[in-house]
């Protein structure tokens, strides 16, 4: 029987490359000449330091490019609040989210069952597994899906038949 899944990932590589790029170019702008202004990647999440507010917003709007360009999609990061860390100093976590959470699968597969489509959908951790008896019945459940979910990154992959 055809079936594809639904996935949420992210190139970790091309998220430390973007990061590398927005040190790299904080490094030589002359408006963060001598703060100290960095982006440092620790497991699925990034943390931004600043002098100021004002900085650390440039420095997302930097990384934000940097990783469009790279191909990431940045509805995937879930900005924390900014963290006072002594004197003017600032710190502002972001995570990168990776796979499905519960709530989400849940209302991906309710919406698959509610639609009447001739397809099956099953959680399977963090993916969600559609089969169907037809190619063309897949192809809607993907068209259905993207209909009601554009708040988050999702990938449709191992399409078999």
């Amino acid at each position: 029987m055809p079936s594809f899944d639904i996935v949420s990932e992210v190139d970790k590589q091309e998220v430390r490359n973007a990061v590398d790029q927005v040190n790299k170019e904080v490094g030589t702008r002359f408006d963060f000449k001598g703060s100290d202004a960095r982006v440092e990647c620790v497991d699925s999440q990034l943390i931004l330091y600043a002098d100021d507010e004002f900085k650390l917003e440039q420095i997302l709007d930097i990384l934000r490019t940097k990783l469009t360009k790279r191909g990431i999609d940045v509805r995937c990061l879930d900005a924390q609040s900014v963290e006072k860390i002594g004197g003017n100093k600032v710190k502002k976590i972001i995570v990168v989210k990776t796979g499905l959470d519960s709530d989400l699968s849940k209302k991906i597969v309710k919406a698959i069952k509610d639609s009447k489509l001739k397809v099956q959908a099953s959680i399977q951790s963090d993916t969600v597994r559609v089969t169907g008896s037809k190619k063309d019945l897949l192809q809607e459940a993907i068209q259905l899906v993207k209909k009601i979910v554009h708040d988050f990154p999702l990938q449709f992959q191992n399409f078999r038949e």
